[in-house]
């Protein structure tokens, strides 16, 4: 039996766990003490209501809402971890209920229409710049653009 703090482990409860452990567990965070951060910060929440002790319980059911990166997470809990293990049965311990992979296609959906590729509005881009300088050069109205190099014109970006 393994001492901790001069006394035996308690082991936890069946089918509790702490928060961060669980978080740590099912590889959301890549340490025990990001989790920690994670959940004092109080941006993690458990079953709508704010969780700021890493310690909280958390039991098979609950539904858990927290960032990743630029996602908002929202999973349920589906089973405790006996241990942090692989990505494929660390998948096992929930069921994602907004798939990372609609809201990448919702941003992405967004971002082209906020930033539309240069037709007149917004910046060129270098692609666009050389051919606007090609033809003002070819119709004699810019005296000052010097000629592009013959291995600039059709490059690669």
């Amino acid at each position: 039996m393994a001492l901790r703090g001069g006394r035996p482990a308690q082991p936890a409860p069946a089918g509790r766990l702490r928060l961060d452990k669980w978080l740590w567990q099912a590889r959301f965070v890549k340490t025990r003490s990001l989790a920690s951060k994670l959940v004092t910060g109080g941006h993690v929440r458990v079953n709508s209501e704010k969780v700021a002790k890493p310690a909280h319980p958390v039991v098979a059911g609950d539904v858990l809402t927290f960032p990743q990166g630029t996602l908002i997470r929202v999973v349920r809990v589906v089973a405790m971890g006996e241990r942090r293990g692989p990505a494929s049965e660390a998948q096992g311990l929930y069921e994602d209920l907004n798939p990372p992979s609609e809201q990448i296609e919702a941003r992405r959906e967004a971002r082209a229409a906020q930033a539309p590729r240069f037709e007149g509005k917004g910046r060129p881009t270098k692609r666009d710049r050389r051919k606007m300088d090609r033809e003002r050069r070819e119709a004699g109205e810019a005296e000052d653009v010097p000629p592009a190099r013959d291995d600039e014109d059709d490059a690669p970006l």
